[in-house]
């Protein structure tokens, strides 16, 4: 490997290797290979979403539930919970307890390569 192409792959950083870094700076910088300033992207907002299970129904069976009815979801009940933000899956996670309020302990991540294939 020539001492020019050397530089490129030790500038360059794979999708694994950017999880590992601290920074969403580190992160843009070792994937683009640049200086990369990402202050006004970190401030954009973005909606967070917790999905607990899902079903399909009908619109007959959806009209005739009534307070106490129990509609039954696909996921079990030991199966960690997705984690959402702007309708991507990011990760998994399950409910604790936080001084008395829900809270979410994150269970695992999903790669930056799984999301990219899943947009």
């Amino acid at each position: 490997m020539s001492e020019e192409n050397e530089d490129i792959a030790t500038d360059e950083a794979s999708p694994d290797e950017a999880a590992s870094l601290e920074t969403a700076e580190d992160i843009a910088k070792s994937l683009s290979g640049k200086d990369v300033n990402i202050n006004a992207l970190l401030k954009v907002p973005v909606s967070l979403s917790i999905e607990v299970g899902r079903t399909k129904m009908t619109l007959t069976e959806l009209l005739n539930t009534q307070e106490g009815s129990i509609i039954e979801l696909e996921r079990l009940l030991d199966e960690p919970l997705d984690i959402r933000v702007n309708g991507a899956l990011i990760a998994h996670g399950v409910i604790v307890l936080a001084d008395e309020r829900f809270g979410l302990q994150i269970t695992d991540i999903i790669s930056l390569e799984d999301r990219a294939l899943s947009l």
